[in-house]
């Protein structure tokens, strides 16, 4: 039965060597957000229940259900609700996201509040091209397609630290924004408004105690963190 485990997960496993009593890396695609936020304690409840060790790939949410059916990982965090053949999908909740700026920046570009001519001149962060997120909050909230300058900034902390310091607007995590907030670093650009982002634990269904274990971890912490 180990030896057919073995087989069967050999596409989504790395081995940190070869030797016998060496353990298991088990690959798994994650969104950024979801790293920065929560997602770090249900790995380590995970891994320290385990030992396995693990090997994260850093994909936006919406992709990272395709790395799980091309057979790169053996688990992801996504927003895709859709079914991957041999594996099964968990509603974990809503990852909440608002719209911040520096108070400088607010009072440079939205001076009469946010408006759509604002938003169309307001430099805006984009984590990389595949990242919708500022284009959602703006089409969700004010109904229009945005086509306004791009800062590109493909580090979660990176995003964070370029909005405080003014480079643009952009989503941040509410986990992340809301301590930024108190401290009068960030402001919302609309308070109240804000985007909820769904996210699901989808994992291949092969009998493997570890993996029930793995889920179990992550179900545990998304019930406590998201929305």
């Amino acid at each position: 039965m180990v030896q057919l485990l073995e087989a069967d997960l050999a596409p989504a496993l790395a081995f940190a060597d070869d030797r016998p009593g060496k353990p298991v890396t088990l690959k798994i695609a994650v969104n950024s957000d979801s790293v920065s936020t929560w997602f770090p304690e249900a790995a380590a409840k995970f891994s320290h229940a385990t030992g396995y060790l693990l090997e994260f790939t850093i994909e936006d949410e919406a992709h990272t259900a395709d790395r799980l059916r091309s057979g790169e990982v053996i688990a992801a965090v996504s927003d895709d609700p859709g079914s991957v053949q041999g594996c099964k999908t968990v509603e974990l909740g809503n990852l909440q996201y608002l719209a911040c700026c520096s108070p400088e920046f607010a009072e440079q570009h939205f001076p009469r509040g946010v408006t759509q001519a604002a938003l169309q001149i307001a430099p805006c962060l984009r984590f990389e091209r595949r990242d919708g997120l500022q284009a959602r909050w703006v089409r969700q909230n004010y109904g229009f397609e945005l086509d306004a300058p791009m800062h590109w900034v493909p580090s979660s902390i990176g995003f964070l630290n370029f909005g405080i310091a003014g480079l643009g607007w952009g989503m941040h995590p509410a986990m992340i924004a809301k301590p930024k907030i108190a401290q009068g670093k960030l402001v919302e650009l609309t308070p109240g408004r804000t985007l909820e982002v769904k996210l699901y634990w989808t994992v291949t269904r092969l009998h493997a105690s570890a993996l029930r274990t793995f889920t179990e971890a992550v179900r545990g912490v998304a019930r406590k963190a998201l929305v």
